[in-house]
């Protein structure tokens, strides 16, 4: 197993600007060294190009579209060139948005693929159901063929992919508005709200895991650092609260990344502006490679 490094600089589809500096915030301060102590062997493959969120005051309801389907298209063809090259993409944001890149990617050579979206949203508004325009909350419904034609159709199959190869997990139910709520009590999705987890939320991640492996062939991981409560850890872009604690996050990471069939792993919405120090990404960095040292001892073990 030998890991691929992936920037994504673009806060393309977010609420505002600062995710775009959060590869070069990680790099800076070492995680690429962090990844190496913990074990694993990895490529670092540079960065897309830089993409800084502006206001769309005429589609207000597609917040800098083709800016979006751009960089997914891009965070796409990087994914695929590491595959082919046999390198598990790490891939660091950026938006949510970037998700449907790396799934499109990895759907060019597994096309038997589940994903774990561990997030404190469930990101299914539409351009039709929105409030803000912002595509940073609309990943999962553009995932599962819904809203914006463009950007649901950035794969080589539509949808990307089916219901029942989506966990959702961490999400909090105050965060969703009354029509993703419908979608989502309608939908195939396994569904894990932190407000079930009670105390055991590493339980319910290596059952989660578990049910997804039995569905799918690979598992790709998406992970948003607001998944985490930010009155502990303020890094998110979009601060939640009442959230995991950044432990149970971190440990819970660990049991996602840990599945043999992991095929892709996606760092999402660190904004660096909240961190003027470096302080917390230091933290994150030391947390987030301890996460993955059960990627490493997978690899020895192959």
């Amino acid at each position: 197993m030998k890991f691929g490094l992936i920037g994504v600089p673009s806060s393309a589809g977010a609420h505002g600007p600062g995710q775009e500096k959060a590869p070069f915030a990680l790099r800076q301060a070492g995680l690429l060294g962090a990844l190496r102590e913990a074990g694993l062997e990895v490529e670092d493959l540079g960065d897309l190009p830089v993409v800084r969120f502006a206001p769309d005051r005429v589609e207000r309801r597609r917040q800098s579209q083709s800016q979006v389907v751009k960089v997914a298209r891009q965070v796409a063809e990087a994914v695929a060139r590491a595959v082919e090259r046999e390198l598990i993409p790490i891939v660091l944001g950026g938006d949510c948005t970037i998700t449907l890149g790396v799934v499109a990617g990895l759907l060019r050579h597994q096309p038997d693929l589940g994903l774990i979206y561990f997030d404190g949203d469930a990101d299914l508004t539409t351009p039709e159901t929105t409030h803000s325009g912002i595509f940073d909350s609309m990943g999962v419904a553009h995932l599962i063929g819904q809203g914006d034609p463009d950007l649901a159709h950035v794969g080589p199959r539509f949808p990307l992919l089916p219901q029942d190869r989506i966990v959702l997990f961490g999400f909090h139910p105050y965060e969703i508005e009354p029509d993703e709520s419908r979608v989502l009590e309608a939908s195939a999705m396994t569904k894990y709200p932190v407000t079930s987890m009670d105390d055991r939320p590493v339980e319910l991640a290596a059952q989660a895991r578990a049910r997804l492996e039995e569905r799918a062939r690979a598992v790709a991981v998406h992970f948003d650092v607001d998944v985490m409560d930010s009155a502990e850890i303020p890094l998110a872009d979009w601060p939640h609260y009442d959230a995991l604690s950044f432990g149970d996050a971190m440990r819970c990471l660990s049991v996602f990344v840990g599945s043999p069939k992991l095929a892709a792993l996606v760092v999402t919405e660190i904004n660096p502006d909240n961190d003027p120090d470096g302080l917390l990404v230091r933290q994150f960095i030391d947390a987030f490679a301890g996460a993955l040292r059960p990627v490493a001892a997978n690899a020895a073990r192959r």
